[in-house]
């Protein structure tokens, strides 16, 4: 006999409560195919609830097919109605990596997170509620692929005044994060007899994002100044040359203007395009910003940037700056894709941008990260006399070189025995053996004390 509990303070109706206990139990086969199950009446009184309540939870599961009735024997489970994935794979292995989860808490030094926790939730709740009580009825429905007219005209005059983008608003399409927005060009401009380009190292997502549209990469190596020009192929005609010219991801390093003019010539040269990606370039902390490769040459650099980083993850807001032939041909593939970006949020960010909002946020983070930065530097010069800090001392992220010390999977497991997550930049490179001794080391997340106590936990697990 099969018997279960109820719960009679749960917001669960009962009848609710008795299908569910049922069914898991023909779903998890403690209820065998075939076995009879007790009659409404003996059940009833067994859990101590109405007839009614166990008549309901019979008849929807009759209706669904766990349960068959047989005239003048009873009510059987019927067969195949059990699933063992469920009950033998899923919920087990679910569980398992759960507990897993829960039982290491890592200092995690990833990059490009971004300090959550000051997130700008009063004002940006307070611009939510204002959006949703007084846009027009039209915002509620569909609307354009290319995404809102007001967000595009605020991000028009911001890119000019904080990057030196310069563009018409038309030229903006706003996608869901930087992600799809590097998508929706690899579509559009890659062809199986054409590569693309890339810095070699960079993020593992972006070679991801480019082979999964179908396109071939090619490598080009980078030093501490950002992508070597007279390491672009020759020969064959790139779809595009992909580069992070104001902070490279992951050595850090800024591209002078002399390379960043190679650059171009070479597009024109080539009759292909530049796609850049700015991900993070608002937070510098020596000098000033250098303006984007966009304004040097709109009609052969496509921009991408994101809000991901300035103010949170959970933001889908990106964009893509398009020279004027590739509008039309982007807006189409965007519609495709999702048809639009959600308005409400656009409307949200673009009164956030009028404001004045973005700026002083950017500000408020560029001094939290600049002291989150020291911080990490004076603890890895305390307990590494050797260690060679490389790359621009901006966004949220540096590269650290340990002399004598490689970083291969053995070490990696000791690091994180250790509960700290640090990334090796050759997990990054596509052509090996050139960065052996070398991590990246995000501190957007992570409060001076976590990083101190990271650090220290670095030290130990390359000192076992």
């Amino acid at each position: 006999m099969f018997l279960f509990a109820i719960n009679r303070l749960s917001e669960t109706s009962l009848t609710q409560q008795v299908y569910e206990q049922i069914r898991d139990g023909i779903l998890t086969r403690k209820l065998k195919a075939g076995e009879k199950i007790s009659s409404t009446r003996e059940l009833a009184a067994i859990i101590g609830v109405s007839r009614n309540v166990v008549l309901e939870a019979y008849e929807q599961l009759i209706a669904e097919g766990y349960l068959e009735v047989r005239p003048r024997s009873g009510t059987y489970v019927a067969q195949g109605s059990s699933l063992q994935m469920i009950a033998d794979y899923f919920k087990p292995s679910f569980q398992k990596e759960e507990a897993c989860r829960e039982s290491h808490v890592y200092i995690d030094f990833k990059a490009g997170n971004p300090a959550m926790d000051h997130f700008p939730r009063d004002k940006w709740g307070r611009l939510a509620k204002e959006v949703c009580h007084e846009a027009p009825e039209q915002v509620f429905g569909y609307t354009g692929a290319e995404g809102a007219p007001e967000l595009r005209n605020e991000l028009a005059r911001y890119l000019l005044r904080a990057r030196g983008v310069r563009c018409h608003p038309n030229q903006i399409v706003i996608t869901s994060g930087a992600t799809q927005a590097l998508h929706l060009i690899t579509e559009l401009l890659s062809c199986e007899e054409t590569h693309i380009a890339v810095e070699d190292p960079v993020t593992d997502e972006m070679r991801t994002i480019f082979s999964y549209a179908g396109a071939k990469v090619h490598p080009v190596r980078v030093d501490e100044k950002g992508i070597i020009p007279e390491l672009l192929p020759a020969e064959g005609k790139p779809s595009f040359v992909f580069v992070i010219p104001s902070h490279q991801f992951p050595l850090g390093g800024t591209l002078p203007i002399q390379r960043r003019v190679q650059l171009i010539e070479y597009a024109r040269k080539m009759d292909c395009f530049i796609v850049e990606d700015d991900y993070d370039s608002e937070f510098t902390y020596e000098g000033v910003p250098v303006h984007s490769m966009q304004g040097l040459d709109s009609e052969r650099v496509i921009y991408v940037g994101t809000f991901s980083k300035i103010l949170s993850p959970a933001l889908r807001i990106g964009y893509a700056v398009l020279p004027p032939d590739l509008i039309e041909r982007f807006r189409k593939l965007k519609w495709f894709t999702d048809r639009h970006t959600s308005t409400l949020e656009q409307l949200v960010l673009a009164r956030f941008i009028e404001g004045g909002y973005l700026d002083r946020h950017v500000r408020r983070m560029k001094k939290i990260y600049r002291e989150r930065r020291e911080a990490l530097v004076s603890c890895l010069q305390k307990h590494f006399a050797d260690a060679k800090i490389l790359g621009q001392a901006a966004g949220m992220h540096l590269v650290v070189e340990l002399s004598g010390v490689h970083f291969t999977e053995e070490v990696m497991e000791r690091v994180k025995e250790q509960g700290v997550m640090v990334y090796p930049v050759e997990r990054y490179a596509l052509q090996k053996g050139f960065h052996n001794s070398q991590i990246v080391m995000g501190y957007g997340s992570l409060t001076a004390e976590a990083i101190e106590k990271g650090v220290e936990k670095l030290k130990k697990a390359l000192e076992s």
